[in-house]
């Protein structure tokens, strides 16, 4: 225990609290000395620039909890999986892929062309073919469709590639693509021949990723450095830990990536975990811990997705209690993302909350969930469950951005696979 003073002048003297801690004080430096200025510095953290390591502790194992709801049944569950596979039944492009670049608005995200569409509409059919999968509707119709799906994705996720030097919208396509392939080899284990092409692509996907991977570990979607064949620009949190969601299901069946990709990308996401379980939306931030979109209310979709992710590559911080405090944080706060829900421009709600972090984070959300022990689980899956039902649009879609013509087909699928975890 000591006594921190910070002390201007011989007239104007500010006494601060009596505090604990266990980290390094500021030095006094030679040139606050000669202007005969005394400091005794609090700790940075005290001031809100860094986060307090000594709070860790505490603040990973607390947080707000929701308040009670009633659940929708099972059967307003299945009624709005049924509607959802209606949409993307009728939506889906005749080449068999979903979402197109027609849609424009008067402020549209950057996306060089043909590029970045050719990324967006492959992540888009990618997560479409995911879900239908997943769903596992009976109908031919929606068999129809998958098969439909799955040659596109079988025909263009191989001429997959960044956009320009510096969009590599391309790394979301990688990520979802494997993880579509991987349920289309489960879709049909006996089919050999099937599955050998299914591999060779799951691991030519694995190698894009590799290679796009930012020099220091991990993966961004942007490099606004020097552009680089191997890009240089910033590791984002959340970009990173869908790859490695990705790459961990890829694990399972027999492949990974080579040398030190997925270590470095999983440190890459451990740099940027805050000590209250919040995460930074890129390194480029970590000078700026407590920036606005960096706090926890910007980092509730965030924080489910780099949770699952640190899990499944065996990250021993990602506790069950971890992973449940930022489950209720999310349903307790969710109007902060919610906030930003259908605005057309990025980062305008409050703590740089954007429309696309909604559906993205409630979809790993649910893959939280699921890494729950059973018995922990239905407290969380009634508030996802209702949610998703409650925010069902009536066409039966779900979108939260509008972007061109992808966003009720990526809303869609992520609310759809949200909600089959939410079966008991």
């Amino acid at each position: 225990m000591k006594y921190l003073k910070y002390q201007i002048s011989k007239t104007v003297t500010l006494s601060l609290r009596r505090v604990s801690v266990r980290s390094t004080y500021c030095v006094v430096t030679e040139t606050l000395r000669r202007l005969r200025v005394t400091v005794f510095l609090t700790p940075i953290f005290l001031m809100g620039v860094l986060p307090c390591p000594c709070a860790a502790e505490n603040t990973l194992i607390t947080g707000p909890k929701p308040k009670p709801i009633k659940p929708p049944s099972r059967a307003e569950i299945e009624t709005a999986m049924r509607r959802g596979v209606d949409l993307l039944l009728k939506i889906q492009n005749k080449d068999g892929s979903w979402g197109s670049a027609h849609n424009t608005k008067g402020m549209n995200i950057y996306a060089p062309v043909p590029g970045a569409h050719h990324a967006f509409q492959s992540a888009v059919t990618a997560l479409c073919v995911s879900a239908m999968i997943e769903l596992d509707d009976k109908r031919p119709a929606a068999t129809n469709s998958i098969e439909r799906g799955e040659a596109w994705l079988m025909k263009f996720l191989p001429q997959l590639r960044r956009a320009t030097p510096m969009a590599i919208y391309n790394v979301w396509g990688h990520s979802y693509g494997i993880q579509a392939l991987v349920r289309m080899r489960a879709r049909r284990p006996d089919d050999k021949g099937r599955i050998f092409e299914i591999d060779e692509l799951i691991k030519q996907q694995i190698e894009l990723l590799e290679r796009y991977s930012v020099v220091n570990g991990g993966w961004g979607y942007y490099d606004f450095k020097i552009k680089t064949q191997r890009p240089a620009g910033s590791p984002t949190s959340f970009t990173t830990a869908t790859a490695l969601v990705a790459l961990a299901e890829a694990k399972k069946i027999g492949y990974g990536a080579s040398g030190d990709v997925t270590p470095k990308a999983i440190a890459a996401v451990k740099r940027q975990m805050n000590p209250d379980g919040s995460y930074l939306y890129g390194e480029y931030l970590k000078y700026y811990p407590r920036y606005s979109i960096n706090r926890p209310a910007g980092s509730l979709g965030r924080s489910q997705a780099c949770n699952i992710a640190l899990r499944k590559w065996g990250e021993e911080k990602i506790t069950d209690k971890m992973i449940k405090v930022w489950l209720d944080r999310l349903f307790a706060r969710n109007n902060w993302l919610s906030n930003g829900r259908k605005r057309p421009i990025p980062h305008e709600a409050p703590f740089g909350v954007a429309g696309y972090f909604f559906y993205y984070g409630h979809y790993y959300a649910a893959l939280c969930i699921e890494a729950l022990p059973e018995k922990d689980r239905p407290h969380f899956q009634d508030h996802l469950a209702r949610l998703m039902v409650d925010l069902q649009e009536k066409d039966g879609s779900w979108w939260d951005y509008p972007l061109y013509n992808y966003h009720q087909q990526y809303g869609t699928a992520m609310a759809l696979m949200s909600l089959k975890r939410c079966l008991k």
